[in-house]
């Protein structure tokens, strides 16, 4: 069973945290900033319980695909500047990800004190396909601390140094996101209170087809937006013009919606859309049923009696979950679905989970209360595989313990 921080007396230990602080940046007049900064406000609580009980911490973070290279615009200094502020103390980023650098600056460390590491991709170790590899890098963290603490839930689907090898040499547990983050999907994965609605969007079938394989044993109603909802169109034999359309997915999807049919799943799709000539051509943008698409036009967002249609089911209903927006949210004309739906999920009485990434980004660019909905989570990834079913890499790493000699400076971690 994985240990929480609650089971585990960090003062005077040093304790890796595994966060992700992989959040969105823009250079406006030379200057790097932070465009949404969710994924470290959703991590101050377990910062902050360590930093009360006296533990020293080494923050474990990433931005971006360097691919193992030091690519200095995606240093993490932005994010330990932001960080700090928000923790309400120095965090220093150290310019390394490891090394003798690192163990003499940990060392002279006190409790309290925060230090945040240099973005642990510069090095090709983190995400090598070579476990010996990756274990390398893991040791040599390890070294430099008595504990570990799980906390990036946007990254507990890979398997990865900081987040499945270094877990596996020290004494672990889960932070206060990543155990949020579970109990909110426990909760919609084994007991949702019941009408159990799913609102699925994004580009593609093909990046939604586990998850709903999976869902469709499960749930009561799929809504389906976004550019996947033009294959299932198209798998009805509607002209969708030059909306985005998997051909090759068009039999599965066939298959889905007729075992769905049989297990009595509703798959709502949307009746009209928005369509324009092109993502850019926002003048020729129109609203049209889904059996008039021009051949010419091409579907951007669901309409305005399918954005009303899938907000009368999201607030009859007692759990739902929303992964992917309804269209292309960035640009204001093809963003009223999406706010629709966001809207709908904010002020209906249910359980309310959105599945991370350009949902969470949509709730957060467009305005919406994010304190109205129950659960926002922080992966996209990570929340996808597990409504998918799947184990994750990262929470196994958790209960996985080799149980390692400590530093004889402090004494045995004391299990409550």
């Amino acid at each position: 069973m994985t240990a929480l921080l609650d089971d585990v007396d960090f003062a005077g230990r040093t304790v890796l945290v595994r966060a992700d602080f992989n959040v969105p940046l823009a250079t406006v007049e030379g200057v790097t900033k932070i465009i949404d900064d969710g994924r470290i406000r959703a991590a101050l609580p377990t910062f902050s319980y360590l930093v009360a009980a006296g533990a020293r911490v080494v923050v474990l973070a990433h931005l971006g695909r360097p691919k193992g290279s030091v690519v200095p615009a995606l240093s993490l200094t932005p994010v330990a500047a932001r960080f700090g502020e928000l923790l309400g103390q120095a965090v220093p980023l150290l310019p390394q990800v490891c090394g003798d650098d690192v163990a003499d600056v940990v060392s002279k460390m006190s409790d309290g004190d925060v230090v945040m590491l240099e973005n642990v991709r510069f090095d090709p170790r983190e995400t090598s396909k070579d476990a010996s590899e990756r274990g390398d890098l893991a040791a040599s963290w390890s070294r430099l601390a008595d504990a570990y603490v799980g906390d990036g839930f946007g990254v507990v689907h890979r398997e990865q140094a900081s987040v499945t090898d270094v877990a596996r040499l020290l004494p672990s547990a889960a932070g206060r996101l990543v155990a949020t983050e579970l109990a909110a999907f426990s909760q919609v994965l084994t007991d949702p209170a019941r009408p159990y609605l799913v609102v699925l969007g994004g580009a593609k079938v093909s990046d939604k087809l586990a998850v709903l394989d999976h869902l469709i044993n499960n749930v009561d109603r799929l809504l389906i937006g976004g550019g996947m909802a033009f294959t299932f169109l198209a798998a009805q034999g509607y002209d969708v013009g030059c909306s985005l359309l998997e051909e090759s997915m068009l039999d599965l999807v066939r298959a889905i919606s007729g075992r769905a049919a049989e297990l009595g799943v509703d798959i709502v799709l949307p009746t009209d859309v928005v369509v324009a000539r092109g993502l850019h051509d926002t003048v020729s943008a129109t609203v049209v049923p889904v059996n008039a698409i021009p051949s010419d036009h091409m579907g951007l967002d669901i309409g305005p009696v399918t954005a009303a249609a899938f907000s009368a089911e999201i607030v009859s209903a007692q759990t739902v979950v929303w992964n992917g927006p309804m269209g292309v949210f960035e640009v204001p004309e093809f963003s009223a679905g999406t706010r629709a739906v966001a809207m709908a999920m904010a002020r209906s009485a249910a359980f309310t989970v959105v599945g991370g990434g350009d949902s969470a980004a949509a709730i957060r660019s467009l305005g919406i209360d994010e304190s109205a909905m129950s659960h926002i989570s922080t992966g996209g990834g990570a929340s996808l595989e597990l409504l998918e079913g799947r184990d994750l890499p990262g929470l196994l790493a958790l209960d996985e313990l080799v149980e390692p000699t400590l530093s004889s400076t402090h004494p045995p971690l004391k299990e409550s």
